[in-house]
């Protein structure tokens, strides 16, 4: 299933014009972005290009931008985690 991103490009009817751009990375994203790139067998280019497009297309849909709010507001009932070991720690630990 192809991401609304690609979805564009293909069904654009008009040439897409690329501009050269120059940017600063961390050494550490860059080569994570370079790792990502060679696993999916693209260019650096072509997956920056569309991890990009994917972030800015996706939006997320009006039930999880409420659930998102929710959580971030404190109100929801449930517990929030900053990271995944400290709620592996309470899962384990339940009696």
């Amino acid at each position: 299933m192809q991401s609304k991103a690609i979805n564009y490009i293909t069904n654009m009817a008009t040439t897409i014009i690329r501009k050269s751009a120059s940017f600063r990375f961390r050494a550490d994203l860059l080569e994570k972005l370079k790792s990502n790139a060679v696993r999916e067998n693209r260019t650096l280019n072509n997956y920056v290009e569309s991890v990009l497009l994917d972030y800015i297309f996706n939006e997320p849909n009006e039930t999880t931008k409420a659930a998102i709010r929710e959580a971030m507001s404190g109100r929801n009932p449930n517990k929030v985690y900053d990271n995944v070991d400290d709620m592996f720690d309470d899962i384990l630990n339940e009696e």
